[in-house]
């Protein structure tokens, strides 16, 4: 839970919209979701059917968003973001539209086009250039790239993007790019090399606790602890929420509790999500008592319940057998105004499935409830409703969920694919399949060798190869628009 806290800022989330907003964001991402790529241009289809005058700058936020959820191609994000430039000078790009593009092409490995917008931002938009988007890349850097190539990289922000003397914030974000890699060593190598030049604050030494304690290992992340209070740092609420995070993890439940009664005698602030990481920890060791007095003393401590607090409360319910009590606990979200999240239906699911009460006929009464509310799903839970879906025999119901998906502007990722195709080749509904891959490969997303296979064998036997031959060549053509093995990232 304190990963989600401590790199919020970090993370690429859709605000909600009003109901006729969120009609226009659909729209807008179905058409460049479903535009042929790379057989003909997007602006020109964006230019007859998304009018300049109607992009407000939240609205390309919004739609930037959904694109980033749906795992778009980023070329595609890239295109809608330049052709939104095109708006009056009097509504500039905002820095989250920016950055959203820059994060959709980073994660596809198109670090020549992520370059060259920082490059142009940097001429066109200065403004826009903010530690955010510096990390954004960075990591990307860091999660492909080697040791010295994140150096580079961060030096050639230095000098040909930022054109400025870096200081601590800046080390701060190198810093956080190894360690959301979890590569310690390097790290520790870096803080070592480089922390004379940069005089630490508290944010970086909580930055490399962080580290240590997403690499799983509490004993490194105590000694840490230890070695920042002696060189002269006051830890503060992130510090004890990092630490809690790590011992719930590790099913030490005990020593968690004695650091939140040791943050209250030492008047140190208490946040909504170091008690919601408590919950999730009482409900590792199966202590639901525990975890719902924590949730009920919340307003007690002068905070609200949020919707990752009634997720963490649900989760431990689920946890302990108690699926019941999860659902009433929904209804009762519902009743006070939180608004379930993906993640809530997601843990609800998982709960049904498990249980004898309510099994694959309550699964399917609550994913219609969440399509009645429009609410799409994060890739897990897709994958884990297309196999429930497809094992039961029900792959009509899977083909639903495709479609939906598509509906909302999303491609659903490759394994959900897989899963799909399985089932309809099984019951000779080739033709299904392929409309299925066809759709993944004009959205500018390959298909695997294994739904190649299953085409072949099944198209075969309709005497339909000329399909499987028409979607190879749609395959080639997005290849050679997609980044190379080698790709340079620097």
């Amino acid at each position: 839970m304190l990963k989600k806290a401590t790199s919020d800022s970090y993370r690429l989330l859709l605000a909600p919209a009003t109901s006729i907003t969120r009609t226009e964001i659909e729209r807008i991402t179905k058409i460049i979701s479903d535009h042929p790529f790379p057989n003909h241009p997007i602006q020109p289809t964006l230019a007859k059917h998304v009018p300049l005058s109607s992009l407000s700058p939240p609205l390309v936020s919004e739609v930037l968003g959904r694109l980033f959820a749906a795992h778009s191609n980023g070329l595609k994000a890239l295109e809608f973001f330049k052709y939104s430039l095109k708006t009056p000078e009097s509504s500039p790009p905002t820095s989250d539209s920016f950055e959203k593009t820059l994060h959709i092409l980073a994660r596809m490995r198109y670090f020549d086009q992520a370059w060259a917008l920082m490059a142009e931002m940097r001429k066109e938009y200065p403004f826009l250039l903010t530690s955010k988007s510096m990390s954004i890349l960075l990591c990307k850097v860091a999660k492909f790239g080697s040791y010295e190539e994140t150096l580079s990289a961060f030096k050639r922000m230095e000098k040909e993007i930022f054109r400025k003397k870096f200081g601590v914030d800046e080390f701060n974000v190198l810093l956080r790019a190894f360690c959301t890699e979890r590569e310690m060593k390097e790290a520790r190598s870096v803080f070592e090399k480089l922390h004379s030049r940069f005089n630490p604050d508290v944010k970086t030494m909580n930055i490399l606790l962080l580290g240590f304690k997403e690499a799983g290992d509490v004993t490194a992340t105590e000694l840490f602890y230890h070695e920042m209070v002696k060189r002269g740092f006051e830890p503060n609420s992130v510090t004890y929420g990092v630490r809690i995070d790590g011992f719930c993890k590790k099913r030490n439940f005990g020593e968690a509790l004695r650091l939140f009664e040791e943050m209250g005698r030492g008047k140190v602030e208490v946040t909504l999500q170091i008690v919601t990481t408590l919950i999730h920890g009482a409900g590792v060791v199966r202590n639901k008592m525990k975890a719902r007095q924590l949730f009920d003393e919340i307003p007690e401590r002068g905070l609200r319940h949020d919707c990752g607090a009634y997720n963490a409360l649900m989760s431990t319910l689920m946890r302990c057998g108690d699926v019941s009590g999860a659902m009433v606990l929904m209804k009762e979200m519902e009743e006070k105004g939180v608004e379930p999240d993906s993640v809530t239906f997601h843990s609800v699911f998982i709960g049904m499935m498990k249980s004898k009460e309510f099994g694959f006929d309550g699964v399917c009464e609550l994913y219609q409830k969440m399509k009645g509310r429009s609410l799409v799903p994060k890739t897990p839970t897709v994958v884990m409703l297309m196999k429930l879906f497809c094992q039961n025999g029900e792959v009509n119901l899977g083909l639903d969920l495709w479609k939906y998906m598509l509906e909302k502007g999303y491609c659903p990722h490759g394994h959900a694919l897989e899963l799909l195709t399985t089932a309809l080749c099984a019951r000779r509904r080739a033709d299904d399949a392929f409309e299925c891959s066809r759709q993944t490969v004009e959205r500018g997303r390959c298909v695997s060798e294994p739904v190649l296979r299953m085409l072949e064998t099944s198209l075969s036997s309709k005497g339909e190869l000329e399909k499987l031959e028409e979607l190879k060549s749609k395959m080639q053509k997005l290849h050679s628009f997609l980044p190379p093995p080698g790709t340079q990232l620097i």
